[in-house]
């Protein structure tokens, strides 16, 4: 024979199940990754005592000003990220959460996924170079420009690599520097073309050029709107489409002339 239950105590039965269910969702890992704003480095200084970029078989020009690539620093594909950090990622500025698939898209072990970063780095790299030569109008192989930023990887400095070349060999054209003695900073990818490609995690990007002192922001074009939303105070977002759109906006800059905003 079955006995009638009380309706608090019919409900508090009911929501055992639903809180054990939380309560598993609580310390399970979740597929996300939780990125924060990462390292800065000046394309025409040093990084970790090693010049960014050294330019041989071409005479060079001393720069003023910095160019600084940007990153940010993600839970690598493994790691355990659970209800707790993504609520908490949530609820500050300095913290995104995104699918861990569209972090690291290759799958892989961690050793596997940092050699691929480190792979796309060099082609990015000998892709910027090719880019920086074809917009000054130098024929390939004319000189040798190498660049070493240590164990930083992915694409997304090809723009600013770029830009470092461009100044080191020849400034804004004029006998002045592209930063105009500013700090400048930015992210996008870099065709041997000259097309810039979005990069992911402008946000975060912007806020770390922000803490390291760029008042000016260089982002690809297609990911501007989503910069300037979350902007820090004090920081110009400029979208660029191409290298020569970038090397256009520092000069308009210096001449105080028409920039683009978002």
């Amino acid at each position: 024979m079955l006995s009638r239950l009380s309706r608090p105590r019919f409900l508090a039965l009911c929501a055992l199940p639903v809180l054990a269910l939380f309560g598993t969702a609580a310390f399970a890992p979740l597929p996300f990754t939780v990125a924060r704003p990462g390292l800065t480095a000046d394309v025409l200084g040093e990084d970790d005592g090693r010049p960014v970029i050294t330019i041989t078989g071409a005479e060079t020009r001393p720069t003023d000003g910095q160019l600084r690539m940007t990153t940010i620093l993600a839970t690598g594909p493994k790691a355990d990220v659970r209800v707790g950090d993504v609520f908490d990622a949530w609820f500050r500025t300095d913290r995104a959460v995104m699918p861990r698939d569209s972090v690291y898209p290759t799958g892989g072990t961690e050793k596997e996924i940092s050699q691929h970063n480190l792979d796309d780095m060099r082609q990015s790299q000998n892709v910027a170079v090719d880019a920086a030569l074809d917009y000054l109008d130098r024929a390939p192989g004319s000189m040798r420009v190498n660049v070493d930023l240590g164990d930083v990887g992915g694409p997304s400095a090809g723009l600013f690599l770029s830009l470092g070349i461009i100044d080191k060999l020849d400034g804004d054209g004029s006998g002045g520097d592209l930063t105009g003695g500013r700090t400048i900073a930015g992210t996008g990818t870099i065709t041997a073309d000259g097309q810039v490609g979005a990069v992911g995690g402008v946000a975060m990007k912007a806020q770390g050029a922000h803490r390291d002192g760029a008042s000016v922001f260089l982002v690809p074009e297609a990911e501007c709107s989503q910069a300037e939303a979350e902007a820090p105070d004090g920081l110009r977002i400029v979208p660029v489409h191409t290298l020569k759109d970038a090397v256009g906006s520092l000069k308009a800059l210096q001449a105080g002339g028409k920039v683009p905003s978002c």
